[in-house]
């Protein structure tokens, strides 16, 4: 089951900003070889956190987004609480990286 959704800049506010609940937002692109790398971290992470909604963002495709939020590079990974971005990690890092970044969220 993929536990980490696509969202665009049009789906990005309802999806993200007032989804009721954290969500952790990777904004990666296809050409990225560090992005690749991490998506089976945060997937194990969507897995097994029941209280924090896992997504990812292209910026090649959504650059409006990834503007508002000065994502100068990638991969970032910003979580996002009530409508706001809380914790953002910059750059490919091991699972236990963003388990820690993100632990009074998950």
């Amino acid at each position: 089951m993929d536990r980490v959704r696509e969202v665009d800049d049009t789906s990005f506010e309802a999806e993200v900003l007032h989804a009721g609940r954290p969500v952790v937002v990777d904004f990666w692109a296809p050409w990225c070889g560090p992005c690749r790398a991490v998506t089976p971290a945060l997937e194990q992470l969507a897995e097994t956190s029941e209280k924090v909604s896992f997504v990812k963002l292209d910026i090649d495709e959504n650059p409006v987004t990834a503007s508002r939020y000065d994502v100068l590079s990638i991969p970032t990974v910003i979580l996002f609480a009530d409508g706001a971005p809380r914790e953002t990690v910059v750059g490919a890092r091991p699972r236990s990286h963003y388990e820690r970044a993100f632990a009074d969220y998950l």
